[in-house]
């Protein structure tokens, strides 16, 4: 008992000891705990005030480089404001501010990259602006596609704009669309007629319009604006282009004196009074031209121009004499090596231009070199077949296989100088781009028209219908030559149908019209059209052809024979021949005509650009196929 109860108490002191012991524990642990708390705390504390302090430097270091870029903008220093701006870029690549001083320092700079950085603003911050300035971009530098895509980006109900007509419209002028082009420009005036600078686009377009109206009203203008100092420069050169167009000699001396006087008067000015004095004063043009000569002579762009106007103009002997003179480091160089080249083509010097063709390089001009080497090998041998000449053209032709203008400039030259089938092969492909789809569309159209190939110059006409549907004369000369070649008859009769319900008043609209109804046998309704349009416009040899068919069809004979006489006056096409010879056909062999049905109206065309087909149906029953074939494969 004893030994129990001695032994009792330092069980409780170790119990005691123990809870100590453990409430210590938990109390260092509680103090870990609260010390652990304190450290993230402060860290993401620390780490929340160093992140905003790093975003508000970063901040006013994008801020402090837009307005370093702004203010380079404004000092035209373009390099320097890139510099800043590609530095904002390099904080935010979303950046619309360091975006757009990238376009405006690039586009200062005359760099296609501008392009891209009016699209990365227009992406950003689309708006009625930012399209019509990449638009703007892309057209300058000749990206047809992308001025079409972001037009079509605007609203349609910011169409009804001015500036949205002003940009649609260098457009249309991109696109050959002379139609559209007069319209927007003519729609931008409407919108803001006191705008000059819209009044003076639209004058110097209309000044050139056979329209009395308009070519009085665009005078008018450009009279106006000559006495504005922002605008007189350009107004004379207008004014004086016309009044040499008109052969108003009088007043185009005194343009020219005017312009000569003008503190922005160009080199180009000069060649354009030279024009004037050589049709009007030989003593005053000697005078002209041996002033400009030393001024060409400090720059090698105006010596090239003043030797290509020289050759244009029966010069080019001179122009040889006069190079001599001149430093061969000045003349052995495009652009001026290429226009003496020009004058050795016009003076047949083909030792010479060989030789000089040989004599140094012409650095990213070398295709060019290498056609006159081949044009002048080709002449001097009389051999079209020349293995020589044939490689060094075959080498041009791959120098320029990635590089539109090249090719443009190639086909130009072939087509300059006759060789018709490498034209035709570098037409075709620059006819697939946009920006020069109208020049070469025109080209080929000339060479299947000078080779009489019918079915490729129907294709043509109907691209050029294509790419400008609001030309009357392209759409006409679409739908005639589609009715001539019976390819596609009734494409060819609803497009006269809906060139003549555009434009019923011009001559070539109701004259193919007219060919259209006679085709499917309603001669009568065709020549109601005729007899609408004034007399004069069937004394036209081509027209006459028409009108004699139709009438001679009616059994006019008298008629017939009249506009037989006036067309035979005239030049004539192949197949303008072969429809007179239709005629001695059918005199001779005489064929009762069916009775026709009710013509169609032009109105009687659908929405989506195609007769009903009722209309047609009604059109064609009384004829057979034989019938219709018979009068169109007789044209042909």
């Amino acid at each position: 008992m004893l030994e129990s109860a001695t032994m009792s108490p330092p069980k409780r002191v170790r119990r005691k000891r123990r809870r100590k012991s453990v409430r210590g524990r938990q109390s260092q642990v509680r103090a870990v705990l609260f010390l652990t708390l304190l450290l993230i705390a402060g860290f993401l504390i620390g780490l929340f005030g160093f992140s905003s302090f790093h975003k508000g430097w970063y901040r006013w270091r994008e801020s402090r480089l837009l307005k370093q870029g702004a203010e380079f903008l404004r000092q035209n220093n373009p390099e320097a404001a890139e510099a800043a701006a590609r530095s904002v870029i390099a904080l935010d690549p979303k950046s619309i501010a360091g975006s757009r001083i990238l376009a405006e320092a690039t586009e200062r700079q005359n760099r296609s990259e501008t392009v891209a950085w009016r699209a990365q603003v227009a992406q950003l911050a689309p708006s009625l602006e930012s399209h019509l300035n990449l638009a703007s971009a892309a057209l300058r530098f000749g990206q047809l596609e992308v001025a079409r895509h972001a037009l079509d980006q605007i609203p349609a109900s910011e169409h009804d704009k001015a500036a949205y007509h002003v940009v649609a419209g260098w457009l249309a002028r991109a696109e050959g669309n002379s139609a559209d082009e007069e319209r927007h420009f003519a729609a931008a005036v409407a919108r803001e007629p006191k705008n000059d600078t819209y009044q003076f686009n639209l004058a110097v377009l209309q000044i050139l319009s056979p329209d009395p109206e308009k070519h009085a009203a665009a005078r008018n203008t450009l009279e106006r604006l000559s006495k504005v100092a922002q605008f007189r420069t350009q107004a004379l050169r207008s004014l004086l282009e016309n009044a040499i167009h008109q052969n108003q000699m009088p007043a185009a001396e005194a343009l020219a004196q005017d312009l000569q006087m003008s503190q922005e008067v160009t080199f180009s000015d000069y060649l354009l009074c030279l024009d004037l004095y050589r049709k009007l004063n030989p003593k005053k043009f000697r005078a002209l031209l041996a002033k400009v000569k030393p001024v060409a002579a400090r720059n090698s762009n105006d010596l090239a121009q003043l030797i290509a106007w020289m050759n244009e103009n029966d010069q080019a002997s001179e122009a040889l004499k006069w190079i001599e003179k001149l430093p061969n480091e000045l003349t052995n160089k495009p652009p001026v090596a290429i226009a003496v080249s020009d004058s050795l083509v016009a003076t047949k010097n083909w030792s010479r231009l060989k030789r000089w063709t040989r004599s140094s390089s012409w650095d990213d001009k070398e295709y060019l070199r290498d056609a006159y080497q081949a044009y002048a090998l080709r002449e001097a041998r009389r051999a079209a077949g020349d293995a020589e000449s044939e490689a060094l053209w075959a080498a041009a032709e791959k120098e320029v296989a990635d590089h539109p203008e090249r090719q443009l400039a190639l086909a130009r030259l072939a087509s300059k100088w006759k060789l018709d089938e490498e034209a035709k092969k570098l037409w075709t492909r620059v006819a697939d781009a946009s920006r020069n789809r109208r020049e070469a569309l025109e080209a080929l159209y000339e060479i299947y028209r000078q080779d009489n190939d019918l079915p490729n110059l129907r294709a043509i006409a109907q691209r050029l219908h294509e790419i400008s549907p609001d030309e009357v004369a392209l759409g006409a000369n679409a739908a005639r030559l589609a009715l001539l070649l019976d390819r596609n008859t009734t494409a060819g009769q609803q497009l006269a149908a809906e060139v003549y319900k555009k434009a019923p008043n011009e001559p070539a609209a109701a004259v193919t019209y007219a060919f259209s109804l006679y085709t499917i046998g309603h001669t009568p309704a065709g020549l109601e059209i005729l007899k609408k349009l004034p007399p004069e416009a069937l004394r036209d040899p081509h027209a006459a052809v028409y009108a004699a068919l139709l009438f001679d069809d009616d059994n006019q004979t008298a008629a017939a024979d009249e506009y037989i006489k006036l067309a035979r006056a005239g030049h004539l096409y192949p197949e303008e021949k072969q429809l007179l010879e239709e005629i001695t056909t059918r005199r001779q062999n005489p064929t009762p005509s069916p009775a026709p049905a009710s013509a169609p109206s032009p109105n009687d065309v659908t929405p989506s650009g195609t007769t009903s087909p009722e209309i047609l149906a009604r059109a064609l029953a009384p004829f057979s196929l034989t019938t219709l074939t018979r009068r169109t494969s007789q044209a042909i």
